[in-house]
């Protein structure tokens, strides 16, 4: 049983779409899987998504009622307190997936009783080790697992398309480099993909189509075949599915080399500083060149082939069943 603020098909954001691409498996095991929602949204009724039972906040359910049945609890972001709590007070054993590497992550994970906490890479493993060394008074999680964010590239492979496209378009993700790119290239085609979160800097160009926000079985028809290049010049990223699920195409993914990146990418990210508006502009001129395109599309499509999932989840689901 999952307790998290919002899911798919409503909410389409990278830590929800981990999650159910970590609960699949289980469903497919066999398993009973809930979740359970922690904020209001569209939904009023139960209803399943990729054979995941979700119980929206609006149905009114007892969910502390449901805990006392649940043979494992998990919990991300901002569920991870309340979760910890019934945890606790009902002996059940807690699983934390950890999205991002902020101190109130690790803080969370940390508060008591985890009895597993999933990290999204290697990085995200090491920042907190190093937070446990800073904070040596804090509990530690029983044990630890690292999950790659998983992509099943069979569903999101796909003939790329003509626009270069930015998926989320705050500041954040770098819907200003956007901005700047349509208006220094005026004949090339871009997509803007609304986000679930943050607020959206669409340009009024010619040149620039916007999506509203995609739902994830969506991605592969509505954006990625429309997708020959990817933007991602995030100022912070964890680790970066939406690059993981374009590699799938052979897309390449430019992008801003946070630590997330340089993991999920590797040899086949093309990374160039956020700030850097000429950068992006020279690598896009040059990814115009047939050559220099296939040669990234090859790497791209080598990486996805390395990040295959199946030995994580499989990893996963043993852990998880040996909790219950």
């Amino acid at each position: 049983m999952a307790r998290v603020h919002l899911m798919p098909p409503e909410h389409n954001a990278g830590a929800e779409h981990m999650l159910v691409s970590m609960l699949r498996p289980l469903v497919e095991r066999g398993h009973d899987v809930q979740v359970w929602l922690s904020r209001y949204g569209k939904a009023h009724r139960e209803y399943e998504y990729r054979g995941i039972k979700v119980v929206p906040l609006e149905a009114r359910l007892d969910f502390p009622t449901a805990v006392r049945r649940a043979d494992v609890l998990m919990a991300h972001l901002e569920t991870v307190p309340s979760t910890a709590s019934l945890a606790r007070g009902y002996g059940k054993p807690l699983v934390v997936v950890c999205h991002n590497t902020h101190r109130p992550t690790f803080r969370d994970a940390a508060a008591g009783g985890t009895a597993l906490a999933v990290y999204n890479s290697r990085w995200m493993e090491r920042e907190a080790e190093l937070f446990f060394a800073e904070y040596p008074k804090s509990v530690r999680p029983a044990s630890s697992l690292i999950v790659r964010p998983p992509v099943f590239a069979d569903e999101y492979a796909t003939k790329p398309g003509k626009a270069i496209t930015l998926i989320n378009c705050n500041a954040e993700k770098g819907g200003k480099v956007l901005e700047a790119l349509a208006e220094r290239m005026p004949d090339q085609q871009f997509l803007a993909v609304k986000g679930a979160y943050g607020e959206q800097i669409l340009p009024d160009l010619p040149n620039v189509e916007v999506l509203e926000h995609v739902r994830g079985e969506d991605m592969r028809e509505r954006v990625y075949a429309r997708t020959r290049v990817l933007l991602m010049p995030s100022s912070y990223e964890s680790w970066g599915r939406a690059g993981c699920e374009a590699l799938a195409s052979g897309i390449p993914v430019v992008a801003h080399p946070t630590a997330g990146l340089c993991e999920s990418l590797g040899e086949a990210g093309i990374f160039v500083d956020r700030n850097d508006i000429d950068g992006y502009e020279a690598v896009l001129r040059k990814l115009a060149a047939p050559a220099e395109y296939r040669l990234a599309s090859k790497r791209a499509k080598a990486r996805s082939a390395e990040l295959d999932p199946a030995a994580d989840l499989a990893a996963w689901c043993s852990v998880v069943e040996s909790l219950a």
